[in-house]
């Protein structure tokens, strides 16, 4: 049996984690008793066919109010020739899931500012952010599903460790894992920042500008937003986009367009804060949840991946201009 904690941001990485159980062992239906060579597991027809199910289930069960008001955990269980799925499953709200809380620590880089981490390394992007990068674009980026599929959760963690610890081991170690839990490790990062990379004081600002339907007012809008944010944060926010772009151009092989890699990364990335989440606390369904700001992330995310090459010294010129202009 399967036990899922469902949230609003990672449904999508338990169904693939179904569906690469959802296999059948061509042993099973043998019964003959003379030997058999090993069959290896694989895909059929039939466990395509109950993942699709299953998946049903499960966006069903998600936006089903009562589900998403109980604290229990609900169980159920899909068969399909044979084959049975059992499973149990309970909704965790997404303020929940993304839950910042600020790191104790003094060292390390998961959980600690950005800006403190690019100050003791004397760097303008994080270590940990250049290094996974380079990774995935070295192996991974033809990888089908990469940053949607996810990685192994003992592989991430040894990853952060490593990264926290800054052991001299790590370039061995990221030449050698999964590029899954690579790009895993690297969403791990942004999630965990005690601030979303495009920081709790403008997030008001980026659903506002959004929202312009005028494209020169949205432009001049969200050009000044990105200005407003500190050094490091501007220069990583650029190394990433710069990054995701060149992971889109694969698209035809990786099946990850730039809407989709803006679904995976834009609530990481962007975020209410506490303050604003009370602010809406009337919306109560689940459907409305997500709606309401998630899409909207998304969106603010997928207007820069969209957008023309932005490069730092342009940002600043305008910054100037913009400064002296009477």
């Amino acid at each position: 049996m399967t036990e899922i904690l469902v949230s609003d941001v990672n449904l999508n990485s338990v169904c693939e984690r179904l569906e690469q159980n959802c296999c059948v062992d061509q042993n099973q239906h043998n019964l003959s008793s003379q030997p058999q060579t090993p069959v290896h597991k694989r895909h059929s027809n039939t466990g395509a066919k109950l993942w699709g199910r299953v998946r049903s289930k499960l966006l069903r069960q998600k936006l089903d109010p009562q589900t998403v008001q109980s604290k229990n955990w609900h169980m159920d269980v899909i068969e399909m020739n044979g084959i049975k799925v059992e499973f149990s499953m309970k909704f965790t709200s997404r303020d929940l899931s993304l839950k910042r809380t600020p790191s104790k620590k003094q060292s390390g880089v998961f959980g600690v500012k950005i800006n403190v981490v690019t100050k003791r390394e004397r760097s303008k992007v994080p270590y940990i952010v250049r290094q996974c990068i380079e990774e995935v674009e070295k192996r991974g980026i033809d990888e089908v599903g990469i940053y949607r599929i996810s990685g192994v959760a003992t592989d991430i963690q040894a990853l952060k460790s490593a990264f926290d610890t800054n052991t001299k081991d790590i370039l061995v170690m990221l030449s050698d894992m999964d590029i899954n839990a690579i790009a895993g490790t690297l969403k791990l990062y942004f999630r965990e920042l005690p601030e979303p990379l495009l920081t709790d004081r403008l997030y008001p600002a980026f659903m506002e500008g959004i929202a312009l339907s005028d494209p020169a007012a949205k432009e001049n809008c969200m050009m000044h937003l990105l200005r407003s944010l500190p050094d490091p944060n501007i220069m990583t926010f650029l190394t990433l986009l710069e990054h995701l772009k060149r992971v889109a151009e694969k698209e035809p092989i990786n099946k990850m367009s730039l809407h989709n890699l803006a679904t995976v990364f834009g609530p990481t990335l962007l975020r209410p804060s506490e303050s604003e989440s009370a602010k809406g606390q009337h919306i109560t369904s689940a459907s409305d949840i997500w709606s309401h700001d998630v899409m909207a992330q998304v969106q603010v995310l997928l207007y820069y991946l969209q957008h023309p090459p932005i490069s730092y010294a342009e940002l600043k010129r305008n910054t100037l201009y913009f400064s002296t202009d009477v």
